[in-house]
């Protein structure tokens, strides 16, 4: 244990009781989110139960194990993080919990956060010994307090992303598409794979990228993105010839506002960018979510995207909702196989 972690250890107050989840625990758990998230950012940040339960029962996933829930003597939940390390390699475990604001100040935030990095250090396990291994975590630029506590567990800023959003008060611009290029939309039985083989090309030039085995790949995104919500018809793809020039995968609703279409997953293979791909997708998405009485879509962005997404997004007449922002803690140094440039 290093300075850090032994300055910062606490116990739980007396009388708090501590375990891992059982799939019972979704509803108060979405609970204690909101309760949480009204209090910082003056709204729900999830409303979708069922993403949270699809999220307890993805592969490699146990929340009796990967979760730890904090009770107070009376029973309430007033506690949570969860520890990711399904990633492979896992070389940065994302680290994710809430704090009841009526239970500020009593060490169970940092009780949660010492499980948690402990927990996802069993991962060093997996890994060569070269490679560099330092857990995430991020919080919503308004939480002081979080930030405070990673800064005090030895976590530093690296980034942030942003929750973008556009209002929707009219038909959105028609996409204009360039060359050979034409749409279409996602058919699961013959496209699936080749739509996760566009998303896994048009991010690998994103910062964070780590190039996962296929298969372990493939099953994660049909996991996430094929759940009881998905609708193919809300998938578009660019197509030049037989081949995807770049995607935009859509969901009628996003997690957190049903009344918000949301573009999951916007990408471009290399080949075709600089030729308005990326806008024309945007378009037509916004074009497709308005005719389905969305007046309201988001997305979310690296906010120092290294392919000038940001830039794509203002275009399109998009802006910052919401900014999270990003820490990590270097516990083992070495080489760092994760984007961080377009130079690598």
């Amino acid at each position: 244990m290093n300075a850090t972690q032994a300055k910062t250890k606490a116990e739980l107050p007396k009388g708090f009781t501590v375990r891992g989840a059982a799939l019972n625990d979704v509803e108060p758990a979405l609970t204690l989110f909101n309760t949480w998230s009204r209090s910082v950012i003056g709204q729900d940040e999830i409303t979708d139960v069922d993403a949270i339960r699809n999220e307890w029962v993805s592969p490699g996933f146990d929340p009796a194990q990967d979760i730890r829930l904090v009770f107070s003597p009376e029973g309430q939940m007033v506690g949570y993080i969860e520890a990711w390390t399904t990633a492979k390699p896992p070389v940065h475990p994302w680290i994710w919990g809430r704090v009841h604001p009526n239970y500020n100040g009593l060490g169970i935030g940092t009780w949660l956060l010492n499980w948690a990095e402990e927990r996802v250090c069993k991962a060093l396990d997996e890994l060569p010994a070269d490679l560099r291994f330092a857990p995430r975590v991020g919080i919503f630029r308004q939480s002081e307090a979080s930030k405070k506590l990673f800064e005090d567990m030895g976590f530093q800023y690296i980034r942030s992303s942003y929750d973008m959003q556009i209002e929707l008060d009219e038909t959105p611009l028609a996409p204009q598409w360039s060359g050979e290029i034409t749409l279409k939309t996602c058919d699961p039985e013959k496209d699936m794979r080749a739509v996760y083989l566009a998303q896994r090309e048009s991010f690998r030039d994103h910062f964070g990228y780590v190039e996962e085995p296929l298969e372990e790949g493939f099953e994660r995104f049909k996991h996430f993105l094929t759940g009881e919500a998905f609708d193919p018809s809300l998938w578009f793809l660019a197509m030049d010839g037989d081949e995807i020039a770049g995607i935009s995968l859509c969901r009628l609703q996003s997690y957190s506002d049903p009344n918000l279409g949301y573009v999951n997953i916007l990408g471009v293979r290399r080949a075709w960018r600089k030729r308005g791909v990326g806008l024309a997708l945007l378009r037509h998405s916004f074009g497709e979510l308005y005719e389905r009485g969305k007046r309201k879509v988001g997305l979310g962005v690296d906010a120092s995207n290294l392919t000038g997404a940001l830039r794509l997004y203002e275009k399109a007449g998009m802006h910052v909702h919401q900014a999270f922002d990003l820490y990590e803690k270097t516990i083992r140094s070495g080489r760092e196989i994760s984007v961080e440039s377009l130079s690598e």
